[in-house]
């Protein structure tokens, strides 16, 4: 099946296949090529290039975007998406003055949201969360990373990402899958974090890995749930299976967890809201990619990822959702983009390069998505008519987008 979409006002994000991601002061260059052509061929990008290049082709398809953009589609690299449930006492919780730590204490957070897992069957999951897949791939996401950690028990970790391997099977999204044993303490081992622990690493991982329902493993490395000597713990466990990690770090606290993924070659290192400069020098000397997650910011009223520091350091920074039910309801790329404009000082061009190449970097398949490239698989956004690429994050509370395609499908 051959598809030619023409007359493309402007294709976005065009790149040579050895690009792997962007840093620094690159990331404010967005190659495009105006007045466009680009070629589908099955699932991949077959060839693009300028109008006046297009040569007689047979095809099965034509598309006119006149007056139209083309870009790859979005690349969430963090989020848990496969959730039960909702919170939304605890939104009105915390407008009453409750803190996240004031919600978590009298058995909110987490454990709300594992109670609420625990407690519902795989096929009941996995509807729940197809729907919310479906609404984020009509957002323009072509690529999803999907961690468990909402379990917190061995069968509902398993669930977790038995159906996120479902997902993988049944949908056109790329998904990539994270096992997050370690994202809180459940209330019977509130007293015996180390027994916690050694269930994560001698019962949960042996099962994720024999069952090969994970790439990669993460920890909440954070004051209050797992400390520095504890993610080192279960990521030296999860080298024993050739798991790579991918860390939450620094979302209220900095005391070194950026380091110490660096030093265990974590892909990446997430949220960043408190950040130094001992972090930034980590991070230089590193393959890691720092990932921010600024509607979790919106959402808590926490600070933002300070990207100017990171990106002015000369380093790559990715753009993802963290989409869960506490402390990100929300799935939109879109709105992550803007938001990382609007509150980040990120240019347009910066955001879109963090959210496509540099988020298909932080799940590992930075070969085949994040940019237009020939031989890259075909995850197209075609937006409606609109005046440029800065109108996508400037008007925010609009849907700019008219069509989809992932992997050659429109969806």
């Amino acid at each position: 099946m051959v598809k030619l979409i023409k007359n493309i006002k402007e294709l976005i994000q065009v790149r040579e296949p050895n690009i792997s991601k962007i840093s620094g002061k690159e990331l404010k260059i967005l190659p495009t090529i105006k007045n466009a052509f680009l070629v589908i061929k099955d699932d991949v990008i077959l060839d693009y290039g300028a109008m006046h290049e297009l040569k007689e082709i047979e095809t099965d398809e034509v598309i006119d975007a006149t007056g139209k953009l083309v870009l790859p589609t979005w690349c969430d690299s963090h989020t848990h998406i496969v959730f039960a449930g909702n919170r939304e006492q605890e939104f009105v919780d915390r407008i009453n003055g409750l803190s996240y730590e004031d919600i978590a204490n009298r058995g909110g957070g987490i454990l709300n949201s594992a109670k609420k897992l625990q407690d519902i069957s795989e096929d009941e999951l996995y509807e729940q969360s197809i729907t919310r897949v479906k609404d984020v791939m009509q957002l323009g996401t072509g690529a999803i990373e999907i961690k468990s950690g909402y379990g917190l028990t061995t069968e509902a970790e398993l669930k977790m990402l038995r159906v996120a391997k479902r997902i993988k099977e049944a949908f056109p999204v790329e998904v990539k899958t994270t096992f997050l044993g370690a994202h809180a303490l459940p209330k019977a081992y509130k007293d015996n974090k180390t027994a916690y622990i050694d269930k994560v690493i001698d019962e949960m991982l042996p099962l994720v890995a024999k069952e090969e329902l994970a790439e990669y493993i993460d920890v909440f490395c954070e004051r209050g749930y797992f400390s520095l000597e504890d993610t080192e713990r279960i990521m030296k466990a999860g080298q024993q299976y050739g798991i790579i990690p991918k860390i939450h770090v620094n979302q209220f606290n900095a005391f070194g967890g950026v380091a110490l993924g660096v030093t265990y070659n974590a892909l990446s290192v997430d949220h960043l809201e408190e950040l130094n400069q001992e972090d930034i020098e980590a991070l230089k000397s590193s393959n890691t990619m720092p990932v921010a997650l600024p509607s979790c910011s919106y959402f808590l009223s926490i600070p933002y990822t300070p990207a100017r520091q990171i990106i002015d350091a000369g380093l790559p920074i990715a753009l993802a959702t963290d989409y869960n039910p506490g402390s990100t309801p929300s799935g939109n790329m879109n709105f992550v983009v803007s938001t990382a404009c609007i509150k980040m000082k990120m240019t347009p061009e910066e955001a879109i390069n963090a959210a496509t190449i540099n988020g298909a970097y932080a799940m590992g398949i930075e070969n085949t998505h994040g940019s237009i490239t020939k031989g890259k698989k075909a995850n197209l956004i075609i937006t409606k008519e609109v005046p440029s690429y800065n109108y996508l994050p400037y008007a925010f509370g609009s849907n700019h987008i008219d069509a989809v395609y992932i992997k050659g499908e429109k969806i």
